[in-house]
């Protein structure tokens, strides 16, 4: 961490949406494996923009390339011609655990006895400080401060018993959330949790197989989508064909909700459910909780627009869009001072004054966090001369930390922790609040309540959250 994380003007710039996690895309058996991987990252971009990486193996040799930045700032002709081999493993990053830098972006490939091991995860592990004292009170060296560099320093505890093995008595000592990806020179291995936090799917492509964080890579590269990854499912892609293990019985489904909420792109199905379906139907059901009186319904781009089409729909109400999204914004260099606070909002969207302007106005948001962002829009949109502004917010209020991957980790960082419906309406400014119950959250999905998590709206933690692994040794 540098200096400039502690500016005032910075920190005021960043964003307050809820930031992305991972995204992990692997090719197995394909000619043109880097190539794919690099198109599979690019349609998850979406699921983290601070690093990617790409590591190869033509079945002897494993080479690998990464860095900070966006996926088509790193990779260029060049440098994917310099990655052949059959297989493939991509990672797009947001860190949850272990700081923004270089050293630790993925996959992160190690050496040992001889033989090299990649690992791409999404999630959090939740015991990461618990087991990195323990693995360095055992004399184990870490290269970076992320906790997926645990996983690989126990599976080389346990590699003498074969990789099978040693993956076994990996997933038993690591507790949260992990779909992970690890490769070797000849094999790829697919594994997700026992609760199954993260989504991870497979495809089939050609001779080959593919898997992603969304079934959207899929499409991307015309890979056949074949299933998900079972939660507590270790699947081995090698010479033998596909063969699959099961973790050892423990704990229960606990698929995240806000990945169909929030995270994932609307054109997947994440946990069997159409992301697109999903939206508009909390949209609906938005509509016969809260029947709203105004002159037309609009969403902040791009967070709320599936919802509001459905609310739109169900209501009988104009849909318009009220503020346009600048879809040129990439990175920038160029910070704002303490003056220019609210420039990361606004560059971002811009208001239609004249649609605006007199008007009584609905916004459809998907989840409100912090709350800085929202006020911010509506104080633009007053500006402008919006005559009334209500807002409605389809998921419930965000009151717990994330501990599985989500970077909301501490109660602190939430609006509905700190305040009531009521105040975050006068803090946002705005006429009318309201959200959406869980019971229509659920009504939303076709996934049984039981099967979901929902520890951010309730925090009932599916994995206990302290870190207690007396229960096995590390040897």
């Amino acid at each position: 961490m540098n200096a400039l994380d502690h500016d005032p003007g910075i920190e005021a710039f960043r964003s307050r949406r809820p930031r992305e996690e991972c995204g992990i895309f692997g090719v197995y058996n394909h000619e043109e494996a880097a190539k794919l991987t690099y198109f599979g990252l690019y349609a998850l971009q979406h699921r983290g923009q601070e690093s990617a990486g790409i590591v190869v193996s033509d079945g002897c040799r494993v080479t690998a390339h990464k860095d900070m930045g966006l996926v088509p700032d790193i990779f260029n002709e060049r440098i994917l011609e310099q990655l052949s081999g059959h297989m493939a493993l991509g990672h797009v990053r947001y860190s949850t655990t272990g700081s923004s830098l270089v050293a630790n972006a993925q996959p992160f490939t190690v050496k040992h006895c001889g033989h090299s091991l990649a690992i791409a995860h999404n999630g959090n592990l939740v015991n990461a400080r618990d087991l990195r004292n323990r693995l360095e009170s055992k004399g184990s060296i870490f290269q970076t401060t992320m906790d997926s560099e645990i996983v690989l320093h126990l599976l080389a505890r346990s590699l003498k018993r074969g990789l099978e093995q040693a993956v076994l008595d990996m997933a038993v000592k690591v507790e949260g959330a992990y779909s992970m990806v690890l490769m070797t020179e000849e094999a790829m291995i697919a594994i997700r949790d026992r609760n199954g936090f993260r989504p991870l799917c497979l495809g089939r492509l050609d001779s080959g197989y593919v898997v992603a964080s969304e079934t959207c890579a899929l499409d991307l590269v015309e890979a056949e989508y074949i299933r998900d990854i079972e939660p507590g499912e270790v699947l081995i892609m090698d010479k033998g064909g596909l063969r699959s293990l099961s973790l050892p019985e423990g704990g229960r489904r606990s698929q995240c909700i806000f990945e169909l909420i929030y995270f994932a792109r609307p054109d997947s199905n994440v946990f069997g459910e159409n992301v697109y379906g999903f939206r508009k139907r909390q949209g609906r059901l938005l509509a016969e909780e809260f029947p709203v009186e105004a002159d037309f319904v609009m969403p902040f781009p791009d967070s709320g627009s599936y919802a509001a089409i459905g609310y739109a729909q169900a209501s009988g109400m104009p849909l318009e869009m009220g503020m346009i999204r600048n879809h040129y914004v990439g990175r920038t260099f160029i910070q704002p001072s303490q003056s220019m606070r609210d420039f990361g909002v606004k560059v971002k969207l811009n208001p239609v004054r004249e649609l605006l302007k007199g008007k009584r106005v609905l916004i459809i948001e998907d989840s409100i966090i912090r709350g800085t962002t929202a006020r911010t829009r509506i104080k633009t949109l007053r500006n402008v001369g919006a005559r009334e502004i209500h807002m409605l917010v389809s998921c419930p209020p965000h009151c717990c930390p994330c501990p599985y991957g989500i970077d909301f980790s501490t109660r602190g960082e939430l609006i509905a922790a700190r305040k009531t419906v009521e105040e975050i309406r006068a803090f946002a400014g705005l006429d009318s609040l309201g959200y959406l119950s869980m019971d229509n959250l659920t009504r939303a999905t076709s996934i049984p309540r039981e099967e979901l998590c929902f520890a951010c709206f309730d925090g009932n933690y599916p994995v206990p959250v302290m870190e207690e692994l007396s229960k096995f040794s590390l040897e």
